[in-house]
């Protein structure tokens, strides 16, 4: 019965969407994140992570620090995003007490597809419309369109030639 009420009414559904999202934004503070969004818990994401339109985050997800997704991004469970967080470079000081560095930006672009288990360094930018495969370490920037896998990540194949990159770099580029 709801189902169908569900998939009738666009309006039904969209204020069911808003309502959950209320759970995010004021229970968990995550205030960046867009409301068409889906996030599963239990998971650790920093209050000022950002994340586009018509996104996923599974549980289990370890968000950083100063991380930026765009729009249809999808986060498979257990995926990480951490790292460059101790300064371990002073002699005769224990990484205990030696402080912690600012975090980098990390940039995951639109239309990025991170399997299961992934480990991401903070600090790297994904490159749009990438696949990072699952229980990968990445460790470099990915170039935009292309498949990654292994640890550490190295390319596979690309995702598209460079006509069908073209194409969907437009729809991309529309509104989402």
């Amino acid at each position: 019965m709801i189902k169908r009420l569900l998939r009738k009414s666009d309006s039904v559904y969209l204020l069911i969407r808003r309502i959950l999202m209320l759970h995010v934004w004021f229970w968990h503070r995550l205030r960046g994140i867009d409301s068409t969004c889906r996030v599963v818990f239990p998971n650790t994401i920093s209050r000022d992570f950002e994340l586009g339109p018509y996104s996923l985050v599974s549980r289990g997800a370890y968000i950083c620090g100063r991380v930026k997704a765009g729009k249809y991004v999808m986060f498979a469970p257990d995926v990480t995003i951490a790292g460059a967080d101790y300064v371990f470079d002073q002699p005769g000081v224990p990484m205990y007490f030696a402080g912690r560095p600012e975090l980098p930006e990390t940039v995951i672009e639109d239309d990025v597809w991170i399997g299961t288990r992934v480990c991401i360094l903070a600090g790297l930018t994904i490159g749009r419309g990438s696949i990072i495969a699952m229980g990968s370490v990445v460790t470099k920037d990915v170039a935009a369109y292309s498949i990654v896998g292994g640890v550490p990540a190295k390319l596979i194949r690309p995702r598209f030639d460079a006509n069908d990159a073209k194409v969907h770099d437009d729809m991309l580029n529309q509104p989402a």
